[in-house]
């Protein structure tokens, strides 16, 4: 096994990165940050851990949704996830997140 570093490419969002186990999990990712902070921008995207290994993605800001499928495809491993969020932050975000059934872990929420 190799460990590699990876820089997340941001601006001046917010990032929360997690594992998920379930290709829906971006749909129910949106609906928990959109339900949980209405005035929020974001993007989202997951990486599959079979078949054709897709990148699902999702969001209401093109920019962030962008970064989210860069950032997360950088990353490359299965089952993760990485939310790029603007005009909220992830205190707002985080519980509606943990009552999502599919999210396993949540591994970082910063601004750094």
């Amino acid at each position: 096994m190799n460990f590699s570093v990876v820089n997340i490419e941001k601006g001046d969002e917010n990032i929360i990165l997690g594992q998920s186990h379930f290709i829906k999990s971006v749909e129910d990712i949106y609906e928990a940050v959109k339900n949980s902070s209405p005035p929020a921008k974001f993007g989202i995207a997951f990486c599959e851990a079979s078949g054709k290994r897709l990148i699902r993605f999702d969001g209401n800001d093109e920019e962030l949704i962008k970064r989210a499928v860069k950032n997360v495809g950088n990353i490359a491993a299965g089952h993760v996830f990485i939310i790029h969020l603007k005009d909220s932050f992830p205190i707002n975000i985080i519980p509606h997140l943990r009552s999502v059934p599919e999210i396993l872990n949540l591994f970082a929420a910063t601004s750094n």
